[in-house]
């Protein structure tokens, strides 16, 4: 009984301090296990106090929890205890329970909406507006990566382990400390001496703790305390002073040991550059993961980076689209039907030819027929350019080369496509470094060994396009490697008007499509497929930049002037005298060439400054010939001529404008002289077939001053004869200078106008250009031009 009464006097103490907590349940499981068994009414009254907000079956349940073995009829209730008492009814079911829970706190919530709502109410009434509701909490979620901790983490974790471990248990610590409370006292155990710079202190087991106790009791057989020196000598000369001093015996003096360590930090500061160089590796081949690496990193630098065409989604371009090399398209067709249907060709004994090279200028569609056949051939296409063979590390390319054919032996048939080969297929010896070894032989020997090797695949078929065929290397060129060697050259005026076909589809114009490309083949000699692909996008720009509806013939032919003379440039002003030499300079060329049999025919001729350097231009369009005869070049020596034998004429003095035709002038004296034999030197020809800078020269020096002698000579023999041309022509050479500074561009018709017709017919591009037939007489234009210009006057006449 006393127990009890202890018992509840200590649960009235406490109760002063208790509220509706967390701890509740605890707290009334006790107070009702009390009040079943005590009679102290004070502790019985605070008790009932706090148990009035609680209802009487949780107090029912915890009771029954509190004295398992009690029911609840045998239970009595204490007094002061019966108006909490209902009849006696059966305890629900877990579930019930849950339920009756479950409820109230649905009733509760209900509750606390229905205020807030009555509440937000008042407010609308009060300001008239709706309250905004509360912004959405954001939650910022930190992603941590593994891999990125176990690689990182572990190893600076151990670090720091180490460096912490290690100076942990010592404590730093002068040379007064330790001579006033360790050495004179006999707590030295002995002393250690670290890299001739710290002094590490043992003591002895029985030496009191001298440190704080937050460092816990000394450790056994490691150093205690430590302090630094300045040097060795020093140090010895203290120590054995104050051993002196202290009357130590020379046997019982404290025992000095050296030792050399290498400290954490100092491994860490020594191992830095490399951890950051290795970091840094790391972190650039994963951040190229994602490229063309195949997301392997540094790890996959030896893979082949060649895509992996679909014939079906990805690519495009039909052969319908590849217009102006009919031969080379034939060529590549044979190469898809011989992958298509091998069968058909190894009955008779054939052999699919192991690959072809494509070669040409810049820009006549070697890539673009390239594209085609892997939209034409039904089988995998790998296009792979010849630069990404070549890395930083030794090794890559050759690699690169097996990874490549290895995928395309998984796929065979299948077609490679090298685009730009000469990158690594230029011939062995040239152009490498003496002594050492080049990263381009290995891979080029390498990509041998695939095509033709031991280990070679009949059903790969390699493509390969360059510009420079002469520099590949002969075993490359061989048979059994490039079987064909597939040339594709600038489109002659036929293949011009197919490619402007192609081009002027999705070009909005009015214009007949057929005429309309016969006319802009004939007016772009020389053009590859990429220049007429720029003309027509020029002249749609030109004609956006007009706000026109539709491109017109007029905005072809300045996209035209703006692919061969360059953009007008107006801000250029030409002061009065130099728009009179331009003029003349240029008119001399109009009427050299008008009277010369085998100049070019004369287009247009204009005095508006264009490009970089060039205050005028004569557009002519040339004739598509093979052969020149010596006769046809010195003609045209003489036409580009004509400007600077015009200014000696007229002005008696010459300008820097002649430095272009000079140029061209020049280089058709020396292919006489060297590549042609046209001269009296005879018929040597000294020229490089290779195109490549000769450092020593294949004649002697006595034959180089022959040949410059008749360079000099060819020269000035059609310089005489521009100027005695030109002299003769004077009149003819002021009327076209005057209608020059007048209108600033002038075409045929006012050549015709002013000169009369030429004496020789039109052939050629010209012909094609007008639309008429080879040989139309020259008087008929002139009189068809004369009619029309009547015509216009009369409807002018009339409209007055």
């Amino acid at each position: 009984m006393a127990s009890l009464l202890q018992n509840g006097r200590a649960l009235w103490r406490n109760t002063r301090h208790l509220s509706a907590a967390p701890t509740w349940h605890s707290f009334t499981r006790k107070s009702i296990h009390c009040l079943t068994h005590t009679r102290q009414p004070l502790a019985r009254s605070r008790l009932l106090s706090l148990l009035e907000t609680q209802s009487w079956g949780s107090i029912r349940s915890m009771a029954s929890e509190s004295d398992p073995k009690t029911n609840d009829e045998e239970r009595r209730l204490p007094k002061g205890f019966e108006h909490f008492a209902k009849p006696p009814k059966r305890e629900p079911k877990e579930k019930e329970r849950e339920n009756e829970e479950e409820e109230s706190s649905r009733e509760e919530t209900g509750r606390r909406q229905k205020k807030r709502d009555s509440e937000g109410a008042e407010d609308k009434g009060k300001s008239g507006k709706i309250p905004k509701p509360p912004p959405p909490i954001e939650i910022f979620t930190i992603k941590i990566n593994p891999n990125m901790v176990l690689l990182y983490g572990l190893p600076a974790a151990f670090l720091l382990y180490n460096f912490w471990s290690s100076y942990s248990s010592e404590q730093q610590i002068t040379w007064q400390d330790f001579r006033a409370n360790m050495l004179d006292k006999g707590y030295v155990d002995h002393l250690e001496v670290v890299n001739k710079s710290i002094v590490r202190v043992y003591l002895r087991p029985d030496a009191p703790q001298l440190r704080s106790s937050s460092h816990g009791p000394l450790p056994a057989n490691q150093p205690h305390y430590y302090f630094t020196i300045g040097s060795v000598e020093s140090f010895e000369r203290n120590l054995e002073l104050a051993q002196r001093e202290l009357g130590i015996p020379a046997r019982e003096r404290i025992p000095v040991t050296y030792v050399n360590e290498l400290s954490t930090m100092s491994i860490l500061l020594n191992l830095a550059p490399t951890f950051l160089m290795v970091g840094v590796l790391f972190w650039l081949s994963r951040r190229a993961a994602g490229g063309a690496s195949g997301g392997q990193g540094i790890f996959g630098i030896g893979k082949s980076r060649a895509k992996l065409y679909n014939h079906e989604t990805e690519v495009k371009v039909k052969f319908k689209d590849v217009a102006g090399m009919d031969e080379a398209k034939e060529e590549i067709m044979e190469f898809v039907k011989f992958l298509k249907d091998p069968a058909r060709y190894e009955r008779l004994g054939a052999k699919i030819p192991k690959g072809a090279i494509l070669s040409g200028p810049p820009g006549t569609g070697k890539t673009l027929l390239a594209k085609a056949t892997a939209g034409e051939a039904g089988t995998p296409f790998l296009s792979v350019s010849g630069s990404e063979f070549v890395e930083m590390f030794v090794g890559v390319g050759s690699s690169r080369v097996r990874d490549l054919f290895a995928n395309a032996k998984k796929h065979a048939p299948c077609i490679i496509f090298i685009d730009e080969i000469d990158a690594i297929g230029k011939a062995r010896g040239r152009g490498g470094y003496a002594g050492g070894n080049d990263e381009r032989e290995s891979t080029l020997n390498q990509l041998l060994v695939e095509m033709d090797g031991f280990g070679s695949s009949e059903h790969v078929v390699v493509l390969a396009g360059t510009n420079r065929p002469d520099v590949l290397d002969p075993a490359l060129l061989r048979p059994g490697r490039f079987d064909r060697h597939i040339a594709i050259d600038r489109p002659d005026i036929k293949g011009r008007v197919e490619i402007f076909k192609v081009h002027l589809k999705p070009i909005k114009t009015t214009e007949d499509i057929e005429k309309l490309a016969r006319k802009l083949a004939a007016l772009t000699p020389g053009f590859s497929g990429a220049d007429v692909h720029n003309v027509c996008n020029e002249a749609a720009l030109i004609a956006a930049r007009q706000l026109s509806d539709s491109v017109t013939e007029k905005h072809f032919e300045a996209a035209i002037e703006r692919v061969i003379a360059g953009l007008e440039k107006k801000s250029r002003v030409l002061s009065p005298e130099e728009k009179k030499i331009v003029a003349h300079h240029e008119a001399g060329h109009a009427v050299a060439g008008w009277f010369l049999q085998h100049a070019h025919p004369l287009l247009k001729v204009s005095i508006i400054p264009r490009g970089v350097g060039a205050l005028g231009y004569a557009q002519y369009l040339p004739k598509e010939e093979y052969l020149h005869s010596t006769s046809q070049m010195l003609d045209m020596m003489c036409m580009t001529l004509g400007g600077r034998a015009s200014e000696q004429i007229f002005f008696k003095s010459i300008t820097t404008g002649a430095q272009d035709d000079l140029q061209k002038v020049t280089k058709m004296a020396y292919a006489q002289v060297m590549t042609y034999g046209m001269t009296k030197l005879g018929h040597i020809s000294y020229g490089n077939p290779n195109g490549e800078q000769q450092f020593q020269k294949p004649y002697s020096e006595e034959t180089a001053k022959l040949i410059d002698e008749e360079v000099r000579g060819i020269i000035a023999s059609a310089y005489e004869r521009t100027v005695q041309l030109l002299t003769d022509r004077s009149a003819e050479v002021k009327k076209v200078a005057n209608l020059l500074l007048e209108k600033e561009v002038i075409g045929r018709e006012d050549m015709i106008k002013l000169l009369g017709p030429r004496q020789w017919p039109d052939t050629g591009n010209y012909v094609e250009y007008l639309g008429t037939p080879e040989g139309q007489d020259a008087h008929e234009l002139v009189e068809q031009l004369k009619q029309e210009e009547q015509k216009k006057k009369k409807d002018a006449e009339s409209d007055a």
